[in-house]
């Protein structure tokens, strides 16, 4: 019915809009169709399940937090059907729900909560409750620490698998929130990532504890309570938690403990990568975790479907795309704790893997394995994610197809997603007035010097024409918010814009620059930050990049802006990394430039590495790299400047730095 609404209107229109020459985007249109009735009915079905909940009674398990109520109703009317596939282990949605029910009530302990009825207020302390006592207490971590309080932060740092998942379900139902600690981090950084957060409490993994010990008296003197997930450590003051779960009932808990009071409210904080400085903790809302149940139905992804996912877990893209997706549409996850491209396909044979998801480089890493007998014997039939270099997408394509590509773009902490249900290459996604009528958004004009939104005699803001480079901004509302970063209000400050369109609106605003062409395709540009400005002229890292992944001994290429002292804006950088066995050609790699960018575009300095930095997501390190420079006394990787004299790339030794700084030497 939906869709004959919207399409009524579009045929009685058909002839004026032949007459306006916009069959380049008219001819999608059946696309654009198609994926906005799927929006529509999977944006129905999600109000239906969140008004169900609320209707139910508050002491069964089938009221609450999202999380809470999925998980009950999967066990319910699927319980045998596989969820997770870890290694050799396998749960059933029944078993998913029993472990997480034991984590649930070994929390509540915590709390200070032993079974009592529901009191007149939801997270809150209940009212009758009996309030175990806190002294010495063992799941208080073998503190002193009081119980932790209703909606309290429990912080995890835990390894992709069974007990990252068990654990936050289980926080989940005991009212608690949970924030995802990147495993890599320790010392100030981690620190610094608890305290931003809130946390009370610590649940670590026992492989973390030795590199962990000095952090330990900084840990115990800020009060967390501390658990660790495996066999007793013999460190004081911290406790077995899946010791502690495994004497309490799998039973279920009472909806009420975790129904939120608003469908805002904070129930997770995840961690920017933090590539320009600490990580901030994003806030994720209940509405935004209710909302990521929908994701896979998006993506055309079925019950019958095996999702293979070798993402963190401690991100958005793994925890909230890849396991709450699944539970929305109830499939079945193989869970890889960390991706191998040479077991990929033999995983994908095994499992019998029929969907993929991606981000950053992995499609980039199975393209450059050996070839294999698993590869040409796949079910795969969709890759999904974000991050995919045209260059690699063709790649992928003729070697592993045929199987259906669908990048996505979105963030942690915005309000605005795309999606290339169509499937052309190199797109991000749609700009049809369909789409942007479900998830509304524009591209506005965008003074890379400045750093600022160009704007009009007004004051306003002023939208792209196609094949201009804009910036993504999203109008923030109720049903598309902004919360924020726990902490100071100033950490989002440049995250959005004021009287955009019209005085007084907000915008979200990405920090992204994207292209919309003629035919209404989304094109990823460039970071705003990433983007430089060398001789009066912008040059874009993602286009530059492109250029040079198309020469076969190059396998990996890094772009970045480097200050040079004595000139305006800052120099092309290119980070390369050989594909083996081959060697590095200069004389081709000048050529290759020469024809295919503009001279202010071509890299003036390259850096060779056996390969490339990477943050935990898989996104080239920019930041850290830029700001290594090109001092061949500090870098002990080779490296080669580029001389227009002579037209060639040359080994930067001393003797042609100083001749660069002091002038002698022309880039």
């Amino acid at each position: 019915m939906a869709a004959l609404l919207l399409l009524l209107p579009l045929l009685l229109l058909l002839p004026l809009l032949l007459k306006l020459d916009v069959w380049p985007q008219l001819r999608w249109l059946p696309a654009d169709l198609a994926f906005t009735v799927r929006a529509l009915r999977c944006k129905r079905a999600l109000r239906a399940r969140a008004l169900a909940a609320a209707a139910a009674d508050p002491e069964s398990s089938e009221s609450g937090c999202s999380l809470a109520w999925r998980l009950a109703y999967l066990a319910r009317e699927q319980p045998t059907h596989t969820f997770l596939i870890h290694g050799a282990q396998r749960f059933s949605y029944a078993e998913a729900e029993r472990e997480s029910n034991r984590i649930a009530r070994a929390f509540l302990r915590a709390r200070g909560w032993t079974g009592g009825r529901r009191g007149s207020g939801r997270g809150s302390t209940e009212e009758g409750a009996r309030v175990a006592p806190p002294a010495g207490d063992a799941a208080a971590g073998g503190t002193t620490a009081p119980p932790l309080a209703p909606g309290a932060t429990v912080a995890l740092l835990l390894p992709a698998g069974p007990d990252f998942l068990w654990i936050w379900f289980g926080l989940a139902k005991a009212g608690l929130r949970t924030a995802f600690v990147p495993t890599a981090l320790r010392r100030g950084p981690l620190l610094h990532c608890l305290r931003s957060c809130g946390a009370s409490a610590l649940v670590l993994a026992t492989e973390f504890l030795e590199s962990l010990e000095p952090d330990l008296p900084a840990l115990r003197a800020m009060g967390l309570h501390l658990w660790a997930t495996g066999p007793e450590t013999n460190v004081a003051g911290i406790s077995n938690l899946l010791s502690e779960a495994a004497d309490q009932v799998d039973e279920p808990v009472p909806g009420y403990l975790s129904a939120p009071q608003n469908i805002m409210d904070t129930c997770l904080y995840i961690f920017t990568s933090g590539t320009t400085g600490l990580p901030k903790a994003a806030r994720i809302s209940h509405l935004k975790v209710l909302q990521c149940q929908g994701f896979y139905h998006l993506c055309g992804v079925h019950q019958e479907d095996v999702i293979y996912l070798a993402l963190p877990l401690y991100h958005m893209s793994g925890s909230l795309l890849g396991i709450v997706g699944c539970l929305g549409i109830g499939a079945t996850v193989v869970l890889k704790p960390k991706f191998s491209a040479s077991q990929f396909w033999d995983d994908c044979q095994k499992h019998r893997v029929t969907v993929f998801q991606y981000i950053g480089e992995l499609c980039r890493y199975l393209v450059n394995q050996p070839p294999s007998k698993a590869e040409c014997d796949h079910k795969v039939r969709l890759a999904v994610g974000s991050g995919l270099r045209p260059d690699t997408w063709e790649r992928f394509l003729r070697r592993f197809g045929p199987l259906q590509i669908l990048e996505t773009y979105g963030m942690t902490e915005g309000n605005v997603a795309t999606f290339n249900y169509t499937g052309r290459q190199g797109a991000v996604g749609r700009a049809s007035w369909l789409y942007k009528h479900i998830f509304p958004f524009s591209l506005i004009r965008y003074d890379v010097m400045t750093g600022e939104p160009i704007r009009n005699a007004q004051g306003h803001c002023m939208t792209t024409s196609p094949g201009e480079p804009g910036l993504l901004v999203a109008p923030v509302s109720q049903q598309s918010p902004f919360l924020g970063y726990a902490g100071a209000p100033e950490l989002a400050k440049d995250k959005l814009l004021k009287d955009v369109f019209w005085s007084g609106d907000v915008f979200f605003n990405t920090g992204d620059l994207l292209v919309c062409d003629e035919q209404g395709f989304l094109h990823f540009h460039d970071r705003t930050g990433d983007t430089f400005r060398w001789k009066g002229e912008n040059v874009a890292t993602t286009e530059v990049a492109e250029v040079l992944e198309t020469l076969d001994f190059l396998q990996e290429v890094n772009i970045y802006g480097v200050t040079v002292p004595g000139h305006e804006g800052r120099a092309g950088m290119a980070a390369l990394a050989l594909r083996p066995p081959q060697a590095l050609n200069l004389v081709q790699l000048y050529s290759h430039v020469s024809e295919n960018l503009p001279p202010y575009a071509r890299p003036r300095f390259l850096r060779l590495q056996e390969s490339l930095a990477t943050t935990e997501t898989f996104k080239q390190q920019k930041v850290r790299m830029a700001n290594e420079g090109f001092d061949p006394s500090v870098l002990s990787d080779p490296l080669y400047v580029l001389d227009q004299d002579i037209g060639a790339y040359l080994p930067l030794t001393p003797a042609r730095y100083s001749a660069l700084l002091s002038g002698d030497l022309r880039i």
